[in-house]
């Protein structure tokens, strides 16, 4: 046989293969949220999981059963990594599982307050982030931040 003959057997083993091997690598997407956000009926999921990662949908320092925000922005800040911290757990995950968030925040005279309160709420390597100045936030919220986590 020879090497065009080869190539041809080969070329059209993999033409045959290749469909079976994309549906493998195709993961189901799976939608997470928790019983409070689900009472709201909102147009979207706390976060979505595929394969071994986790998006997160953007989560506030808002109190979901008064619907209100506190405060004190550090309580916020609290609030807001708490509810952050709650959704992982659902996905069985923790926040030293985030890869990636994005915080926004209206005001930037207070990113060190909250990096005071976020700092306390990871115990290896922070993940990668970025803090962004933006228009005025739902509720009145100081904070939003949205992420993805790898288990």
């Amino acid at each position: 046989m020879n090497i065009c003959s080869r190539l041809s057997v080969v070329l059209l083993g993999l033409i045959f293969t290749l469909p079976s091997l994309a549906e493998e690598v195709r993961t189901e997407r799976q939608a997470i949220s928790s019983p409070a956000l689900a009472a709201l009926n909102l147009p979207f999921s706390d976060a979505v999981l595929v394969g071994n990662t986790l998006y997160l949908s953007g989560n506030g320092g808002l109190d979901l059963e008064t619907m209100k925000v506190p405060d004190d922005p550090r309580e916020e800040a609290q609030l807001l990594m708490e509810n952050f911290k709650a959704t992982l757990a659902l996905a069985d995950m923790t926040l030293d599982d985030l890869v990636s968030v994005t915080i926004y925040c209206p005001d930037l005279s207070l990113y060190a307050e909250f990096n005071e309160v976020y700092r306390t709420y990871f115990t290896g390597d922070f993940p990668a982030r970025a803090f962004i100045g933006s228009g005025p936030l739902l509720f009145g919220m100081r904070f939003e931040m949205q992420g993805i986590a790898v288990k």
